[in-house]
């Protein structure tokens, strides 16, 4: 897959092929909007072109989403699902991506087992509480209570909202104390094609966080560095996480996971 922009910010994709001899289209230049290949010249604005075909494009503000309908395997719809977020202008957003050998189900799972929080994430969660779990099969919320270790014995306690808009997200979404509206959107997406059996998925992570303090908007100017660490607090949480995915996902493909 290519994606590039033109000079006026509108975004394309395709495939990262070159329809003439293959050349990878990601080391090619784009030039006056236009993606050359670096092998022959062959020139593509991002309209379809003999053997080449782009795919519909979206871009949030935060993530940018590539339909691919050919081995979506599902209806495909005119847009991605994306949460109400912090309004733009107003948030710092970072974007963490791994992956591991399970399927996107088994990340869901992690994420909507809150109580593991402060067994096994010791280093970032204290005292968490589920304060109301689903009831019935109509609604999927969990809300929490739980103080994010900052440093040493410094926390701040908050009040927190667990929902899955579609099969493959779940969004955390702080509703009361310190960052009121931000929110941590996880996006498990398939690697492998369904039934693979050694599958991988990909989590995309994004955090939008926000805060209502006049600081703020000093430590948004250090965007780059609180990025950076935005980031690694995200590695260390999946680093462990997915380890908890591939096991759930080795004990169901061997018929061993608890009934």
């Amino acid at each position: 897959m290519v994606l590039w922009r033109t000079s006026t910010g509108e975004l394309h994709a395709g495939p990262g092929a070159c329809p003439h001899l293959g050349a990878p289209l990601r080391d090619s230049r784009v030039v006056c909007g236009t993606l050359v290949c670096h092998w022959h010249g062959l020139a593509l604005n991002g309209k379809p072109f003999a053997g080449w075909e782009p795919y519909p494009v979206y871009d949030d503000g935060v993530l940018v989403w590539v339909r691919l309908d050919a081995v979506g395997g599902e209806e495909p719809s005119a847009a991605p699902t994306v949460p109400v977020r912090p309004a733009p202008g107003s948030g710092l957003d970072a974007v963490f991506t791994a992956s591991g050998r399970c399927e996107p189900q088994d990340v869901i799972a992690n994420r909507l087992d809150p109580w593991h929080g402060s067994w096994f994430h010791p280093y970032s969660f204290v005292d968490l509480t589920v304060v109301r779990s689903p009831q019935g099969a109509d609604e999927d919320a969990f809300v929490v209570d739980v103080s994010f270790r900052v440093t040493g014995r410094l926390v701040v306690p908050v009040r927190a909202e667990f929902t899955a808009p579609d099969a493959r997200t779940v969004i955390m979404r702080i509703i009361e104390g310190e960052g009121a509206t931000s929110v941590v959107e996880t996006h498990a997406t398939p690697l492998t094609a369904e039934g693979d059996g050694r599958p991988r998925t990909a989590v995309i992570e994004a955090v939008v966080a926000a805060s209502d303090r006049r600081g703020f908007a000093l430590a948004r100017a250090g965007a780059p560095v609180l990025r950076s660490l935005m980031r690694r607090a995200a590695g260390r949480l999946w680093r462990d996480d997915l380890a908890y995915a591939e096991r759930r996902w080795a004990l169901r493909s061997t018929g061993r996971f608890p009934g």
